[in-house]
């Protein structure tokens, strides 16, 4: 019988330099980003409102960051971790261009990295993704690593290889996704916040105070929305039977919650350029409440430009724990109750109009 169905690569299917073409270029619509923003509340005013975009400089509001990485992401799953145990972290990860209503989105990916887990029976696959538009402009690359389970436990492994990657990227690598801004357009009364990129300081720290509960039916309806055929977010009928009983929260949802409530306390703080690592520190769960806190790690200039400048910085999302104590890292892992540690750097306008 001739198998028409795609079971998903296992560990054993991947090899360093292996060439992915995924499927399904995914034309991006003002739906999805209606969609998006039902589902996590994102308020930040360069995405909400063509009028406010253009005044800076932008053709109209550009679709939100996370939502062209939710996008690209969902295109690699059926080929790298539709048989994942867990997506485990990010890095290197540029946005490069606008992307808006009307552009789409395709990816491809080359396996970097493979290293067999001491049990055998899984091992963790690193790659590089690059998104490109219709017109093939890059416009998000990003390497990730995900635990992938083996097809059969006793089947040899390839000599462990793990990628060099850089911890953080340098300022200079930022900013391609952002035209020159008008800023002495840019409104503080319409974006929520006064408090601009000269207003932050390395060292400082900022609870978001708000917290926002995840329903079972949203984290559902995003990984459709972006494609996302992983079991772990989908088939509660084989996740009853692993090891935490029910369906996983695609971990690109809890980063959308943080990233959207970290609007109290950075609302000026408008775009991603770069993620420079990310961690998903614990499984989250329908029911549980995510709660997010931020410190400025570092604040720099770009080259060249004195429109907007960059902060470095890194968020932590917790369940059902609010913020107020600063919960996150310890010399040894993670405090309880910790779900995302999030090292990133983000545009925002040194000037504004009076």
């Amino acid at each position: 019988m001739t198998i028409k169905t795609n079971p998903g690569n296992f560990f054993e299917d991947f090899s360093i330099g292996q060439v992915l073409r995924h499927a399904t270029p995914r034309t991006v619509t003002s739906g999805d980003g209606a969609l998006y923003t039902a589902l996590y509340g994102s308020r930040f005013a360069v995405q909400s409102s063509d009028a406010f975009a253009r005044a800076l400089g932008y053709a109209h509001a550009p679709v939100d960051d996370l939502l062209v990485f939710h996008i690209v992401f969902g295109k690699t799953v059926p080929d790298i971790s539709l048989n994942a145990v867990a997506n485990l972290g990010y890095a290197e990860c540029r946005f490069l261009a606008p992307v808006y209503p009307g552009d789409t989105l395709s990816s491809q990916s080359e396996v970097l990295g493979l290293r067999e887990l001491s049990n055998g029976k899984a091992g963790v696959v690193y790659v590089r993704t690059t998104g490109v538009n219709q017109h093939d402009d890059k416009v998000l690359e990003y390497v990730r690593w995900v635990m992938v389970r083996k097809r059969d436990a006793a089947s040899a492994a390839p000599e462990a290889s793990i990628p060099h990657l850089h911890k953080a990227l340098e300022p200079v690598q930022l900013g391609d996704a952002v035209p020159l801004l008008n800023t002495g357009s840019y409104d503080t009364w319409a974006a929520g916040s006064g408090d601009l990129w000269d207003d932050y300081a390395p060292g400082e720290r900022i609870d978001h105070v708000d917290g926002m509960t995840v329903e079972e039916a949203e984290h559902m309806l995003a990984t459709r929305l972006y494609q996302n055929t992983a079991k772990v977010h989908f088939n509660q009928y084989e996740q009853a039977a692993d090891r935490f009983g029910r369906r996983l929260i695609y971990g690109g949802h809890v980063i959308s919650l943080a990233r959207a409530l970290s609007f109290n306390g950075l609302a000026n703080a408008f775009h991603i350029a770069a993620i420079n690592a990310g961690r998903h520190v614990a499984p989250l769960f329908a029911g549980d409440t995510v709660y997010a806190w931020s410190e400025i790690l570092d604040k720099q200039v770009l080259e060249g430009r004195d429109d907007v400048g960059a902060l470095r910085i890194r968020t932590f999302a917790t369940k059902d724990l609010p913020c107020a104590d600063f919960p996150g890292a310890t010399e040894d892992g993670h405090e309880e109750g910790v779900i995302l540690d999030l090292d990133y750097w983000a545009l925002m306008p040194r000037l504004a109009a009076d």
